[in-house]
């Protein structure tokens, strides 16, 4: 039985940062599921307001339905009690179906469905396709708007009329206009995810929209700023966000689009440098090299100051 309801489970992920772990694999590529529970054992020492198996940062699209399954396993028994576990779905209709009953009996407490593989889609096949994983589970279904699966506003209208269970939009696009018919359409009834890579970049502006969340890779390797920037964003603290970004966030993505894939490849990167390596990623991604790093080390340490400085301003703040 999942611990949340599909309603309950949509207050809950909008109310604080989202984490996405990587997943863990072994020197010869497979999947080190004692590592990755002892990462979601770490992590979940910090505040989070949801947990994500398997998602885009843990690399869905290279693991087989089996993996898939044995990570929303793993994430379930590692993660405490009252931290929703979301497990993903995508691929085709059929698969995602699957995957979403598969899901159900884990004890997962909801679904991230993800666009269908390679194909393009007209909206009413998205529809179809949203459709046909809601009514296969019980559990909250969030949708990613993102690539070959873009929801229309009526599209979206129409999927939450019809099922309950329809609870979030994770955004992956950045269309402000789109993202402002959505909300201005749905209002309450579904919670909104930011979800481009480095979703740091656009929390400030989606927060205007309603968008009250996020996806942060960054949080695998840097919680504690991961946590100290969605603060300041929440209280929307302007200065110590444009701060943040200028020192920190906005050179992680100089690095991060130095090559295409380097979304992931990046967060792993981070890992090893923190001393909690996750293994490398699975082609067709590529690890960074040895001068990227290096540089990743310098932003890391930046962002370990900034850390330590808000801690320090918070304090001189309290005493005044």
């Amino acid at each position: 039985m999942p611990s949340f309801a599909p309603d309950e489970l949509a207050q809950h992920l909008g109310s604080g940062l989202l984490s996405f772990p990587v997943t863990h694999f072994t020197d010869d590529l497979a999947v080190d599921e004692g590592a990755y529970r002892a990462n979601i054992e770490r992590l979940s020492e910090y505040d989070i307001a949801g947990l994500f198996a398997a998602g885009g940062t843990g690399e869905f699209f290279s693991l087989t339905a089996a993996e898939v399954d044995t990570l929303v396993r793993a994430a379930v028994a590692a993660a405490p009690a009252g931290t929703p576990v979301l497990a993903p779905a995508g691929l085709g209709t059929q698969q995602a179906i699957a995957m979403a009953r598969d899901a159900t009996e884990a004890g997962a407490d909801g679904i991230l469905l993800f666009p269908p593989y390679l194909t393009e889609s007209s909206p009413r096949g998205l529809e179809q396709y949203v459709r046909g994983v809601c009514e296969s589970t019980d559990l909250g279904v969030v949708i990613y708007n993102r690539a070959n699966a873009v929801y229309p506003a009526d599209v979206v209208a129409r999927i939450a009329e019809a099922h309950p269970n329809f609870i979030g939009f994770k955004d992956g696009v950045g269309d402000l206009e789109a993202m402002t018919r959505v909300h201005a359409t749905l209002g309450d009834r579904l919670v909104y995810v930011g979800g481009l890579p480095t979703a740091e970049l656009f929390a400030m502006p989606y927060l205007e929209l309603g968008v009250t969340t996020y996806s942060s890779a960054i949080f695998n390797f840097l919680p504690e700023f991961a946590l100290a920037f969605y603060a300041a964003v929440r209280r929307r603290d302007a200065a110590t966000v444009h701060r943040l970004l200028n020192d920190v966030v906005l050179p992680y993505v100089a690095i991060r689009d130095r090559r295409a894939g380097y979304a992931v490849s990046i967060v792993k990167a981070g890992m090893r440098l923190v001393g909690h390596p996750a293994g490398p990623v699975r082609p067709p991604l590529t690890d960074l090299d040895e001068a990227e790093s290096a540089l990743l080390a310098q932003i890391v340490a930046v962002a370990d100051s900034a850390v330590a400085a808000l801690g320090s301003e918070q304090r001189v703040g309290a005493a005044l």
